[in-house]
């Protein structure tokens, strides 16, 4: 009933992006995506560094790609932006472990990996933390990820999410984010965002 698009805009664009560049006029962003899946996230923010004029280098971290398959059913790039075919596809055809330029403003690198061996430290400037829920994978929403993803973030970084849980807020607390919760997209109450 409320689709995967209408979150995205509302979490990861509204109140993670928009609202990074608000406090920080950056002409540069760096972005870590936890769960790249299905790339919606990564090519909605593609289309919008555009409209903002703003470099982004995204880091995309799926330890379990989609297949071929699954992307030939995708009709994201028909949803919202049906011109723009052509970079939503290369999102899912360029290979892994390589950086790519996509567009004029976006750089993408996919690593295939688990998001415990993520090692970074003070890389990015914004996470868009979209693991699979609590109920389905409890131990992506820990004080040891929560923890990578504090040592992974700049100073004055943000962490974004569309869960708004009761133990991944306290987990994000004790490993040192100071940590809101907002109005959650249509269907969900709230969603979190951390700031280191």
């Amino acid at each position: 009933m409320h689709g995967a698009v209408q979150e995205a805009n509302h979490v990861f664009i509204k109140n993670g992006l928009h609202q990074y560049l608000q406090n920080h006029n950056s002409e540069e962003i760096s972005i870590l995506e936890i769960g790249f899946g299905t790339g919606l996230n990564a090519f909605i923010t593609c289309l919008e560094s555009e409209s903002l004029r703003k470099n982004i280098s995204y880091v995309g971290i799926e330890a379990f790609p989609v297949s071929n398959d699954e992307i030939e059913q995708l009709n994201y790039a028909d949803l919202i932006a049906p011109e723009r075919q052509d970079v939503f596809d290369k999102l899912h055809h360029v290979v892994w472990e390589r950086q790519h330029q996509i567009t004029q403003n976006f750089k993408l690198l996919k690593h295939q990996k688990f998001f415990s061996e993520l090692n970074d430290v003070a890389c990015f400037d914004l996470i868009y933390f979209d693991a699979f829920g609590a109920r389905v994978q409890p131990e992506l929403w820990t004080e040891p990820i929560f923890k990578k993803m504090y040592s992974a973030l700049k100073s004055n970084g943000v962490l974004v999410t569309y869960s708004a849980k009761g133990s991944a807020r306290r987990a994000m607390e004790t490993v040192g984010f100071s940590v809101e919760r907002l109005q959650g997209p249509p269907g969900k109450r709230h969603m979190l965002r951390a700031t280191k």
